[in-house]
């Protein structure tokens, strides 16, 4: 028998396995990381996030005027999950108290004293569906992280960094795990295969050529592998057809080519439960990267209220399906549609103050974490620097100093029908005619004027009202929106410990996982929705789950 070479193998090194692999060398223990891809990728795809963190009743909401509570947040978390089903929930329910609890109480402090910072304004993410026990956060709670996703990553890396050069951690780069070594129902290590060296940059699509074999046994093994983002025939097999409509035939990835969702299938093979399949988190506002890292690299537009959203065949997204506010329900009606694209129209005016593009990449000011960049990037005359780029570059994008050219340059990059132009007109005039007054009967116009009484919005965030045909808001803008694929919101079944459970819903000893590939704990603490700056939250928390029960075992 392979010899124990450590306390535990953890298979993944993204943020929740360096969070669990920092929880383990805390306290002394030894730990080998595989990860199929080089050094250069350690932090995976947290590496490329915005760095948005869902915390509740935090000091910078109330210095907002934004009154938030533990109550409210499970409310809002409940309404939006909408867990309906007995057995597959029961743990999702148990995780969704523990985190929204975790939220309100130690997540900021545990993340601060790490060294972590936030930005002083709280965003308002997935504004919700339109009652106030449904889906979508009640108030602003998305924490944007000063240095962004790299910042989270560098938090946790910097110390299993040192915990390598103190020989508690051992990194297996170009490793690829093919098997869970299980005995006597318990799981003891991992076995796979050496993948060829490659100095490829973070996020390339590497290469796949087998060297030789390995294996790896230790005292427990933590699965932190990811989802299925970038392994679309997976996405298309668990495609939730009655709920959300037809998978779409064109897809662009926000995630690299690793993130392939090999270890679910390995893992159930070993025995290992999976649920909730069909729940997946992808976005409707994606468009292609002109300069891209990864195949098919998809950036999404996070967008203030502002925009009018047509789907493919011109006609405008009936309530709640406005820019931001309910993800799942506007996939629904733009896939009912008919097609699997949709449109913006705004100006000028708009684009500069309320499109945010997400990514660590797209935000070099705050990534950076340079003040001076930041002042001049978001309050100065004009887009940000990398919207401007798209505007450009972007082949998505559409501008035009009057109507009949925008839609003439819509009809050419479209997929599906060609738009009429006096339809078109009619749609955009008929909105236009409802901004003379503060009030309206306007579902859209009421969101927005209702974002601005929120000081955070109004300074930064969403364009004060006006007519889109109005020439001084100008030039016209359109962008083709494609479907992102983006996060896994099922997974590994695990209880509160991240200890993965087998389907008769006994532990598997020995096993572990946290993560997106336990569907951010529990097997999916998400539910059907998810309420924005949750998953990043979702690693840290299942990850130091999974490394404090390994730790005590």
């Amino acid at each position: 028998m392979t010899e124990q070479v450590a306390d535990a193998v953890v298979v993944g090194a993204g943020l929740a396995g360096l969070v669990a692999t920092y929880e383990l060398t805390k306290v002394g223990r030894r730990v080998v990381v595989v990860d199929q891809e080089n050094r250069n990728n350690l932090g995976g795809q947290a590496f490329w996030s915005l760095g948005g963190l869902f915390m509740v009743d935090t000091p910078e909401q109330r210095r907002l005027g934004i009154s938030d509570s533990a109550d409210l947040a499970l409310q809002d978390w409940m309404g939006s999950a909408g867990f309906d089903r007995d057995d597959e929930d029961y743990w999702p329910r148990q995780w969704a108290r523990a985190y929204v609890d975790f939220a309100a109480t130690e997540k900021r402090q545990y993340l601060h004293d790490l060294g972590l910072r936030i930005t002083p304004i709280v965003g308002w993410a997935e504004r919700g569906g339109g009652f106030a026990d449904g889906h979508g956060n009640s108030v602003p709670r998305f924490h944007l992280t000063w240095g962004t996703g790299p910042e989270v990553v560098r938090i946790f890396a910097e110390p299993v960094v040192e915990a390598e050069k103190r020989g508690l951690v051992e990194f297996r780069f170009r490793h690829r795990v093919d098997e869970l070594i299980v005995e006597d129902g318990v799981a003891v290590g991992v076995r796979g295969a050496t993948l060829a060296p490659t100095d490829l940059g973070r996020g390339k699509a590497s290469n796949r050529d087998v060297t030789g074999e390995f294996e790896v046994r230790a005292g427990a093994v933590i699965v932190t592998s990811g989802g299925i983002g970038h392994n679309h025939d997976l996405i298309r097999k668990n495609w939730p057809v009655d709920r959300l409509g037809p998978a779409p035939k064109t897809m662009i990835s926000g995630v690299p080519a690793h993130v392939d969702g090999r270890m679910l299938g390995i893992s159930e093979d070993a025995g290992a439960s999976i649920v909730n399949r069909d729940r997946m988190w992808h976005y409707t506002e994606g468009i292609h990267n002109w300069d891209p890292i990864w195949p098919d690299h998809a950036i999404r537009i996070i967008p203030g209220p502002s925009s009018l959203w047509l789907d493919a065949n011109g006609n405008r997204l009936a309530p709640p399906n406005f820019p931001g506010f309910d993800t799942n329900s506007t996939m629904k009606a733009i896939l009912a549609a008919g097609h699997d694209y949709s449109w913006f129209i705004l100006t000028q005016s708009i684009v500069e103050k309320e499109f945010m593009l997400s990514g660590s990449e797209q935000n070099p000011d705050i990534t950076s974490k340079d003040l001076r960049l930041a002042a001049r990037s978001r309050l100065a005359k004009g887009a940000a620097g990398p919207v401007d780029a798209f505007l450009r570059n972007g082949i998505d994008f559409v501008v035009a100093d009057n109507l009949p050219e925008l839609v003439s340059g819509m009809n050419a990059i479209a997929r599906g029908p060609e738009l009429d132009l006096a339809h078109i007109e009619r749609v955009i005039s008929a909105r236009d005619a409802e901004v003379d007054n503060k009030f309206s009967k306007d579902a859209q116009l009421m969101a927005i004027n209702n974002a601005r009484q929120f000081i955070g919005d109004k300074m930064v965030r969403v364009a004060k009202p006006h007519r889109i045909l109005d020439p001084a808001h100008g030039p016209l803008i359109a962008v083709r929106l494609n479907i992102l694929t983006r996060k896994t919101l099922g997974g590994l079944e695990t209880n509160l410990d991240s200890q993965v459970l087998r389907p008769d819903g006994s532990a598997f000893d020995g096993l572990f996982a946290a993560g997106e590939v336990a569907g951010f704990g529990g097997g999916g603490v998400h539910g059907y929705n998810a309420l924005e700056g949750t998953f990043l939250g979702g690693c840290i928390f299942s990850g130091r789950a999974a490394g404090r029960a390994v730790a005590r075992s």
